[in-house]
């Protein structure tokens, strides 16, 4: 069985070789671990490897796993590491996912940025976030349409938005799309950064957060700078056994 630390060896070779193809430096990539569905044991055994950020999906199941935690008296490197939430939030569990997470890597709308801005603001905390964009045209994908009127409201809001820190802006390639469709999707998530940073210069938009497991060297290609990895990591998942 191939162990973690084998996998880990085998995508930094690769993650070193996709910076060697486009003239970049592995310095520049950020890694993020995606450890929803997999057990505290998996990411303690993640962490004791050097690895610091991690992704998850679902409140609840994140809730879970720091309850067990503090039950068991593990993650002693707790503040070494950064738990970011990746997936779509509902208004509704903002103020937990405030609470829980060190950022949230999917915000979407105007009206779960005020949700989150409230929540951190009751917590004392700033909370770091990305903004999710929707280049793709399947329906389950999230995100926020760039040429949307939301999209705009939500721009020129964020600034008065004190407890949120906009640190860049997500998104997800197509699934199974052609190199160069997924290559587009990249792209075109750089163009707008560069295009919102020019328009909003009070906002930062340092991370470029695209690329997984299948199609992360594209995305390097394309000026990623933090790429999330799961499968590529931790092996096949186990689905979630029901919506959250």
């Amino acid at each position: 069985m191939t162990t973690l630390k084998e996998n880990l060896e085998r995508l930094e070779d690769a993650i070193s070789a996709a910076c060697r193809a486009t003239g970049r430096s592995p310095s520049e990539i950020e890694l993020m671990a995606v450890s929803k569905t997999f057990p505290l044991g998996t990411i303690a055994e993640a962490a004791a490897l050097g690895l610091t950020l991690f992704g998850e999906n679902r409140v609840q199941e994140f809730e879970a796993k720091v309850t067990q935690a503090a039950q068991r008296g593990t993650w002693a490197q707790r503040g070494q590491l950064r738990f970011n939430f990746i997936g779509h939030l509902q208004s509704n569990k903002a103020a937990r996912a405030a609470e829980l997470f060190d950022g949230i890597d999917s915000l979407d709308s105007l009206r779960l940025a005020e949700r989150l801005n409230e929540a951190a603001a009751r917590y004392g905390k700033r909370l770091p976030v990305l903004i999710e964009v929707k280049l793709s045209s399947e329906e389950a994908k999230t995100g926020l349409a760039p040429e949307s009127a939301e999209a705009a409201q939500l721009l020129e809001r964020l600034p008065d938005l004190l407890d949120l820190e906009v640190r860049g802006l997500m998104t997800i390639a197509p699934w199974g799309a052609p190199e160069d469709v997924t290559r587009a999707c990249f792209r075109s998530l750089r163009i707008w950064r560069d295009r919102w940073a020019a328009a909003h210069p009070n906002l930062k938009f340092n991370v470029l957060s695209m690329g997984m497991s299948g199609d992360f060297a594209l995305a390097i290609a394309e000026g990623a700078t933090r790429i999330r990895i799961g499968t590529a990591l931790f092996g096949a998942r186990k689905p979630a056994a029901e919506p959250e």
